[in-house]
C-alpha cells in the first residue's frame, strides 16, 4: 500500500485523531484488566508493511469501492470494541449510504484475557457460510447488542443468536463443533500482528490513494467523524510536521 506524503493541516490529526483518555485492551497485559494510556495517537504512514489488502474474503459493509476504507480489528469480548463498533454503525448510516466509506471487520481475539473470544469469532464465520455474508454482520451485531463482555456471554447463547437471525441450529452447530474456521480467525489475528497490532479496537483508515492512517483507541462517532469529513474533502493529503 502507498506509503507517500499527505497534505491535510496537521491540526486535523491532533484536534481528530488523538484520543485523550482513550483506553485500549493490549494483547501484552499480564492481568485482565484493561490499560488506560492518554494521549493516543496515530501515525501518517503504513502502518508496518505487512497488512493484508482488502480482499474480496474480507467481512465488509458498504460500497467496496468506497473512497474510505476503516478496517477494524476486534474482540468481541471487548468491551470497548463493543462500544466502537456502536460508532461504526453511525458512521455506515450517515456514510455508508452515499458509498463514501466502507467497513471492513478483521478478528483479533485477545486470548489472555477473553477466553471466549475466539470461539465466538469462528460463530461469525460459521454463520456467513452458512447464510451469506449479510448474516454476518446480522449475528456480530446481535452479539454485541447482548454480550456483557469480559466473557460474560453463554456459551449458549451463540446458537440462540444464530436461530434469533434465521441460521439453521443443527447446521450451526456441527461448524462450530467441527472448528472449521479457527485457520481464518487465526490468519485475521497474524495479518494484525503483522500490522503492528497489539489491542483492541484497533482502526486503520485506508485513503483513496492507499494510505494507512493507523488509530488506537475507542473514539466516539463526534471525534470520528471531522477525521473523516476533512480527509474527504481533502483529495487524502496530509501535512506532515
Amino acid at each position: 500500500m502507498n506509503t507517500k506524503s499527505f497534505a491535510i493541516p496537521v491540526a486535523i490529526i491532533f484536534a481528530g485523531v488523538v484520543i485523550a483518555g482513550a483506553i485500549m485492551y493490549d494483547n501484552t497485559q499480564k492481568n485482565t484488566d484493561s490499560t488506560q494510556k492518554d494521549g493516543t495517537t496515530t501515525t501518517k504512514s503504513n502502518v508496518s508493511g505487512g497488512l493484508k489488502a482488502i480482499n474480496p474474503d474480507d467481512h465488509i459493509t458498504g460500497n467496496p469501492n468506497a473512497k474510505l476504507s476503516i478496517i477494524e480489528f476486534s474482540d468481541t469480548e471487548c468491551p470497548y470494541c463493543r462500544m466502537f463498533h456502536q460508532t461504526m454503525i453511525r458512521v455506515m448510516e450517515e456514510y455508508g449510504k452515499d458509498g463514501t466509506v466502507k467497513w471492513v471487520y478483521r478478528h483479533f481475539p485477545l486470548d489472555n484475557l477473553h477466553k471466549k473470544a475466539r470461539k465466538e469469532a469462528e460463530a461469525t464465520e460459521c454463520v456467513a457460510v452458512i447464510g451469506g455474508k449479510q448474516k454476518f454482520w446480522d449475528y456480530i451485531n446481535r452479539l454485541y447488542e447482548i454480550t456483557p463482555s469480559n466473557d460474560g456471554l453463554a456459551e449458549t447463547e451463540l446458537i440462540n443468536i444464530a436461530k434469533y437471525i434465521g441460521i439453521d441450529g443443527v447446521k450451526f452447530e456441527e461448524c462450530l463443533s467441527g472448528e472449521k474456521f479457527a485457520k481464518e480467525v487465526e490468519d485475521d489475528y497474524v495479518d494484525g500482528k503483522n500490522a503492528g497490532v497489539t489491542s483492541t479496537p484497533y482502526i486503520i483508515i485506508i485513503t483513496e490513494d492507499g494510505t494507512e492512517l493507523p488509530l488506537r483507541g475507542t473514539p466516539t462517532y463526534e471525534q470520528l467523524k471531522p477525521i473523516i469529513d476533512q480527509l474527504l474533502d481533502s483529495g487524502n493529503e496530509v501535512e506532515t510536521m
